[in-house]
Formats: structure tokens, C-alpha cells, sequence
């Protein structure tokens, strides 16, 4: 038996295992299990590699950028992008660490993209943002970071968020966990009234299926997209990469 999982913290709300347990069901693969490995800190990561059985991880809040050191080679995707959401064990048993998140993210903002979408806001700046900020570059569309602390060049913080701002980047895209379930209320404190129906608003959240977040933008007729796609696209790429 082939065993994978995710690595996380406080990952009880996991898309990744409904999502492969489904997978392996519907396409009759009776040889790999899907689990959840949930680690306090990731000092803990060492002793799950002693079951050999295990053949590939995923990597999730808030171990993305934290489990490079223990991975023996970076795709060169990965490398460029600082973080990791996907493990293979080669055939020589190293470790190889992958982001499919950026994969998973371009392509499912892509079929939405429209002539004004030019550049956008990142809200948040932990390891999803800069898969989402590679994605951004492939598609050469401009971006600029927003965080609590602007301490870095091309960030802004939330302080400096004025609706001039919102009004020229017309796609704000959620990296934060702010409106998850069961905290559904919360939401990025930006200046939604100035959002408009040219706007594009992608949350990396998948539940609740429509954040607060996401509300604020259909209320005033913006394109949303939720992080269900983006999630679907990035498991499939992974057991691609595992399979391959």
C-alpha cells in the first residue's frame, strides 16, 4: 500500500483527504491511502519519513517555506518561488520538493482574466502568496504585496490601502485565512467600497464556498472565484508528479 498525506497544523478542515480518499475511490486505485499528518512543529517532520510505505506529501499552513531545509532537491519552479506544497520520494529515495499551487492558481484564474485585468493586490504574504505572485508573473500581470508590516520593496501595508489603490488594481486575490470556517465573518480590512464590476477577486478559501470576502465583491458585481479550482488543480498536478 502506497501511502500520502498532508502536512499541516490544526488540518482537520482538510480539502486533500476528502478530496484523494473520492479520487481513489472513482477511479478504482486500490493500492494508495491519503492521510493527515498533523504536526506541532516541524521538528516533528524526520519521524514520519521512517514509514516506508509513504511515497509523497502535501504541505500546507504553515510549513510551506520551513520544510525546504529537510527536502534534499527543489524543482526549479519551486526554487524560484521559495515554497513547497508537494513532496516526491525519487527512485533513490531524496526528497524533491514542488509548489503545484502556482500551477493550480493560473489556471484557474485563467479563464476569467479580461483586458483590465493589469494588476493586482496580494493580501498576505505567507508561502500561498508567493506561489500566487510567481503565477502573476507568468501571466505578466503587475502585483503589489499587502501585509500588516509593509517591510519589503513592492508591499504595501493595509494602512496605505486607499480606494485610488484598489480602483487601479483591479485584481485583489485573499492569501490570508482571514473568513475561514468556522470564523466566517472575518475578512481583509480593505476599502471595499471602492471595488467595482471591473474588478476580479480570487480567495485561496474554499470554506465557507463564499467568504465574506468574496460577498463584498459580488455585492458590487466583481468577478469572484473561490479556492475550490484552484485546490482541484494543484491535488491532480501533484499525483502527477508522484505517479510520474
Amino acid at each position: 500500500m502506497r501511502k500520502f498525506g498532508l502536512i499541516g497544523k490544526n488540518i482537520d478542515y482538510s480539502f486533500s483527504q476528502s478530496y484523494f480518499a473520492a479520487k481513489f475511490k472513482a477511479e478504482e486505485i486500490a493500492d494508495a491511502s491519503y492521510q493527515n499528518f498533523d504536526l506541532e512543529s516541524i521538528s516533528d517532520f524526520p519521524t514520519l519519513l521512517e514509514d516506508t510505505q509513504i511515497k509523497g506529501f502535501n504541505i500546507t499552513i504553515p510549513y510551506k517555506e520551513v520544510i525546504i531545509p529537510y527536502v534534499d532537491k527543489l524543482d526549479k519552479n519551486a526554487k524560484k518561488i521559495g515554497a513547497i506544497n508537494t513532496i516526491k520520494f525519487t527512485k533513490k529515495g531524496k526528497l524533491k520538493g514542488y509548489n503545484t499551487d502556482y500551477y493550480g492558481f493560473k489556471n484557474a484564474i485563467l479563464p476569467h482574466l479580461k483586458p483590465q485585468h493589469t494588476s493586482a493586490l496580494i493580501l498576505g504574504t505567507g508561502g500561498a502568496s508567493k506561489a500566487i505572485a510567481y503565477a502573476l508573473q507568468k501571466l505578466n500581470i503587475a502585483y503589489t504585496y499587502v501585509s500588516r508590516n509593509a517591510t519589503k520593496e513592492n508591499q504595501i501595508s493595509y494602512q496605505q490601502l486607499t480606494e485610488e489603490i484598489i480602483k487601479t488594481n483591479t485584481i485583489i486575490v485573499n492569501c490570508t485565512p482571514l473568513g475561514t470556517f468556522p470564523d466566517i465573518k472575518a475578512c481583509p480590512n480593505i476599502p471595499y467600497a471602492a471595488i467595482t464590476d471591473k474588478h476580479l477577486l480570487f480567495d485561496l478559501i474554499y470554506n465557507p464556498e463564499e467568504s465574506t470576502f468574496l460577498n463584498y465583491g459580488k455585492q458590487k458585481n466583481a468577478t469572484i472565484i473561490n479556492g475550490y479550482k484552484m485546490l482541484q488543480l494543484q491535488a491532480e498536478k501533484s499525483w502527477k508528479i508522484w505517479n510520474k
